[in-house]
């Protein structure tokens, strides 16, 4: 039996993971950054899943970053034993976190101003078990963190220390999502790359030690080509890449190892529609590609083996109904999808659309083997 057949037998809609193209994927990022010099955290946000973790991971125990502490509890239970949570702290999350560290689990906060300073520091102090944090740095005014010359990083700093909980510094590029092509992403990441490096040489300055200097997104890590002063990178879209991330050049379509397994229900002829039963429900709201030259809908339509269909996206979404048509301008008349035909749609953004999901149907790299289901899982 073909992987497509095998495919057929699913109920739809379905998550599907083509593990070769993931593998493929894994790779590249791992030889760029042995090039580079640095050590990979990968970010296990856009998995959610032991499975995929285990082959991000070559020693299995990290180190990794996570978003939620949903996910550190995950992976730490898994046998990670290296977690940073890349998220502000706040003090109702502080006993989670201790909970996790006395399990055998070295794992990291992050903060930005002096309150959540103060939580850390009392929290540590008040049972005994230190609480290890990172500054967070604003590299390009993109969301959270301290410009790297706010005196504050100093003061934060000093703080930190002094209870023997500073670890380092570290920063996320949000913007290069919005950047367009090599040069553009690589500004980027030099951008990033200085903006922790003055920030852990300010520290130094100071007579503050930090050890853990940290960058990282997808488009960055595939565009550096300087991490002098670095520790680290994290990235996490790369293990399966996406339709945005195509749309910027970060990685080609054939790159996109995830997509929503779907089945066409009915048909408006007069309108040029099929329509699928994957909606926003499957494939996520998120329409990240809608600012790029390229608006790819709801998603790419691929045929059953994956292979894009010319100019076919998911146009329009409701809850559980999904309208395939031509790109706006394109008045060709539709192929032909009798109902039932299996399809495959390629997200806008592999995080929010796995997030509808609670399993992978694995295409298996290694042939001759069925399909493989790997448990995601969700929460905070």
């Amino acid at each position: 039996m073909t992987d497509a057949e095998r495919l057929c037998d699913l109920n739809t809609p379905a998550l599907v993971l083509d593990e070769a193209r993931m593998r493929r994927n894994i790779a590249r990022l791992n030889a760029r950054m042995e090039r580079l010099g640095v050590t990979l955290r990968p970010h296990l946000k856009t998995a959610k899943s032991v499975e995929v973790a285990r082959q991000q991971i070559p020693g299995e125990t990290g180190p990794v970053t996570v978003s939620t502490l949903k996910e550190a509890e995950v992976f730490a239970a898994a046998g990670v034993r290296d977690i940073l949570y890349a998220v502000g702290i706040t003090p109702g999350k502080l006993a989670r976190v201790q909970a996790i560290r006395a399990a055998g689990c070295d794992l990291a906060v992050v903060l930005d101003s002096e309150a959540q300073a103060e939580s850390v520091i009392a929290a540590s102090r008040a049972s005994g078990a230190d609480i290890p944090a990172l500054i967070e740095i604003d590299s390009d005014g993109c969301r959270s963190g301290l410009d790297p010359s706010d005196p504050r990083i100093i003061t934060l700093g000093r703080a930190l220390a002094g209870a023997g909980l500073l670890r380092g510094v570290m920063t996320h590029a949000g913007d290069s999502y919005g950047a367009l092509g090599e040069e553009a992403l690589a500004a980027f990441a030099a951008q990033e790359q200085a903006a922790a490096v003055t920030a852990a040489e300010a520290l130094r300055r100071a007579g503050l030690a930090c050890p853990v200097v940290s960058v990282g997104s997808t488009p960055t890590a595939h565009a550096a080509c300087d991490l002098t002063g670095v520790t680290e990178v994290r990235a996490g879209v790369y293990v399966f890449f996406d339709l945005v991330m195509a749309g910027i050049g970060v990685c080609a379509v054939e790159d996109i190892a995830l997509s929503v397994l779907t089945t066409v229900i009915g048909h408006q002829t007069h309108k040029g529609w099929a329509l699928v039963d994957a909606g926003w429900m499957a494939l996520s709201a998120d329409r990240g590609t809608a600012r790029q030259a390229r608006d790819q809908g709801y998603g790419l339509v691929c045929d059953i083996e994956g292979r894009p269909l010319e100019d076919l996206i998911v146009a329009a979404a409701n809850q559980e109904h999904g309208i395939v048509a031509r790109r706006p301008g394109d008045t060709r008349p539709l192929p032909h999808l009798p109902v039932g035909t299996r399809l495959r749609i390629l997200p806008n953004h592999a995080c929010a659309t796995g997030a509808q999901h609670d399993a992978y149907a694995v295409i298996p790299a290694e042939p001759g083997q069925g399909l493989m289901d790997w448990p995601r899982f969700r929460g905070w």
